[in-house]
Formats: C-alpha cells, structure tokens, sequence
C-alpha cells in the first residue's frame, strides 16, 4: 500500500521506515515542524515533571537538575526523556488519562508538577491533576508550527489516486492536513481512502466531514499500523 504519513519531519522518517519494513510505500508530507519558543521555563521549583512528547527533549537537555523523576506518557517518549539525561523516569501508557492515574498513585496531592509541553496542547493530563490537588507549571518549550503546503510529491501522488490510506497521530495535525489539503483543491480526493487514526479524537477531524476513519485500539504507533492489515 503507498501510504501518507503526515507528522513532523523527524517522526515521519522513523514511520517510514517501519513503514518499508512491513511492505508498504509510504509518502511522508510532513504537516508540522517542531520548533522552540524560546519561552522561559518557570522560575519556582517543582518536585517532579511530566512530559506528554518526545519533542520535549531537546528543552529536557537545557534543564540543569536531572534528579527530579519524570513521568512521561509512554514508552518512547520515556526514552527521549532518558536520552535527555534523566534517570529516574516512569512510563504510563500512551495517553493522557493513564498518565494523570499514574502521578495520582505515585504522588501526594499538593505536590508542584512541571509540565513539559508544546504551545499547543489539550487540558489533559493538568485538568485532572489539578483537581486532585496537584499545582501544575506548565513550560511551553516547544511549538508544532504549520508547513505553507503539502510538499509537491504528496500533492502529486493524492491528484493521481495513489495515496491506499493514511496515518494521523494528532488531532491538530488532522486539522492542519483539511486545511492544507482545501487549499489545494483536494478536500474530495480525501474522500477516496480510509484516515487510520491513533484515537478516537483524532479520527472525528474526518469523520465530521464524512470520511472513512478507524481508530487504532490502543494510543501507540504499533496498534496503529496493525490497523493496515485489515484493510483490502
């Protein structure tokens, strides 16, 4: 299958090579970059942090105490935290609600928390910990900023039909894909092959717009692609 993978350049070479491995084409059309804010991290302390990407990692690096424990939101972004030089680092298990089920059976409440996130991110996990009586600092350390357009391969290979279906791993990069794709006249091309989306949430950017979309079972990329084996 030739399949469109949209993530941030960085993550959609890693896809794509996952991608070849199992026997598909992939096209990579990389909707976002991840760039720094140069925004200051918070100046009061904290006793532990929490990390929802694995773009964190770089703002991880410039963070002088390492010993505080992280709490990432599953395993790969465990290892970037770790590849960042802290030690003491603890995965849930891919998503938001198991991370905030995590902290909350590890930690007391009142503990301040340094959340390490992007401009653009959801109320999960900080809502949660918050009521249960957590003070949670966040640190937008970094931006998943929007490309102009789709790179030319991926608008050629979509006006020619030869996209068989498509990844997305976020619901913002599902928005930002409609929107670059009803800038190029290729909204209804869209229409032609299934969305495979990491969640639920992710998956309603097209279903609203009555596309085909499946929803992997589990918030991770493995559970992901297994969802291509279904299809014909």
């Amino acid at each position: 299958m030739r399949v469109l993978v949209t993530r941030s350049p960085g993550d959609a070479e890693r896809t794509a090579r996952k991608l070849a491995a199992l026997g598909h084409a992939p096209v990579v059309a990389p909707v976002t970059r991840i760039v720094p804010t140069d925004e200051p991290r918070p100046v009061e302390g904290w006793d532990a942090l929490v990390v929802t990407s694995a773009h964190a990692r770089d703002a991880l690096a410039l963070l002088p105490d390492k010993a505080p424990q992280v709490f990432a939101v599953g395993p790969h972004t465990a290892a970037a935290v770790r590849e960042a030089g802290f030690a003491d680092v603890v995965a849930a298990e891919g998503d938001a609600r198991s991370l905030s089920g995590l902290i909350r059976g590890s930690l007391p409440g009142g503990r301040t928390l340094l959340h390490v996130t992007g401009r653009h991110h959801k109320e999960e996990p900080a809502a949660s910990l918050a009521a249960a009586g957590f003070r949670v600092l966040a640190w937008k350390a970094y931006e998943a900023q929007r490309v102009e357009a789709l790179p030319p391969s991926a608008i050629g290979a979509l006006r020619t039909g030869q996209i068989d279906a498509a990844l997305h791993y976020s619901r913002r990069s599902a928005d930002i894909v409609l929107r670059l794709a009803e800038e190029a006249g290729l909204t209804p091309t869209l229409r032609t092959f299934p969305h495979l989306c990491l969640s639920a949430d992710v998956a309603a950017s097209f279903q609203g717009l009555g596309m085909a979309t499946l929803a992997a079972a589990r918030p991770d990329e493995e559970a992901l692609l297994a969802l291509l084996k279904g299809l014909p």
